[in-house]
């Protein structure tokens, strides 16, 4: 039954799936049957999370979070992608860039906070920086990753045809590396999401960060799981639309 790297049907994933949600639901509904206030059962979660859409416009605070996610992303993305191209294409560019990267790779967003609001205020540009922050590091480092995989057979196949360097990285590295380019998006998109409470938390007056931290302040519990429910849900919609998108890209890795 368990063969190492064995192939899984579609249906086989989905059961399984869903096996291991209602176990998990099971073992919370078991946790607390003891009826503890500040660990509340799923079914307490759901009707506080009803009477948040219906009642608290908690809707506006999911679609400004979804904002600020989606807006900080994009621009990481369009700050990240050409520079962890070139990086990953020419050494040289690597050499002068990948110094910077590497330390600011291990330099906690969080610690940026008190400068991000001294800069840019309480606004929703210092939320987006610090997400930008969260992310871009990592994400320069990851797309150089997948860049380097190109196989230096088309690089040089390209080289014999004539094809200048830009020629080369548009028409030949980046069409092959972008798979795994949208690989490292998914990835740390999930990463971006993370920090969102952090981003909400300071002077947030909307967003699921700040109405976690409103629950938190009146001992809401059920209210402060239903928002990590609710970042949760909306991670796994945005993991299953970068999966869609590589499905859709790239056919013929589903044939291979």
């Amino acid at each position: 039954m368990f063969e190492f790297k064995q192939s899984v049907s579609t249906s086989t994933k989905i059961i399984l799936g869903i096996i291991a949600w209602l176990a998990f639901v099971l073992i919370w509904q078991l946790a607390a049957s003891a009826d503890n206030p500040l660990f509340p059962a799923p079914d307490q979660v759901i009707h506080a999370l009803w009477t948040l859409f219906t009642e608290r416009d908690f809707a506006f605070d999911v679609l400004s979070s979804l904002q600020r996610i989606l807006i900080s992303f994009a621009i990481a993305v369009a700050i990240a992608l050409p520079i962890g191209v070139l990086m990953g294409s020419f050494p040289l560019i690597e050499a002068m860039f990948n110094p910077l990267v590497s330390a600011f790779r291990y330099l906690p967003a969080p610690a940026f906070i008190p400068l991000l609001l001294m800069w840019l205020g309480t606004g929703d540009t210092q939320k987006i920086a610090l997400l930008i922050l969260g992310v871009i590091w990592f994400l320069i480092t990851l797309i150089c990753d997948a860049t380097k995989q190109t196989p230096n057979d088309f690089i040089e196949s390209s080289k014999t045809l004539g094809g200048s360097r830009r020629i080369i990285v548009w028409t030949v590295i980046l069409p092959a590396s972008l798979p795994s380019i949208i690989d490292a998006c998914r990835q740390m998109l999930a990463v971006s999401w993370t920090y969102l409470v952090i981003a909400e938390i300071v002077a947030a007056t909307d967003g699921i960060g700040a109405m976690i931290m409103r629950a938190r302040r009146f001992v809401h519990v059920d209210e402060i799981m239903a928002g990590i429910l609710i970042i949760g849900l909306l991670g796994l919609l945005c993991d299953l639309a970068f999966r869609g998108l590589h499905w859709v890209m790239f056919p013929y890795l589903r044939r291979r």
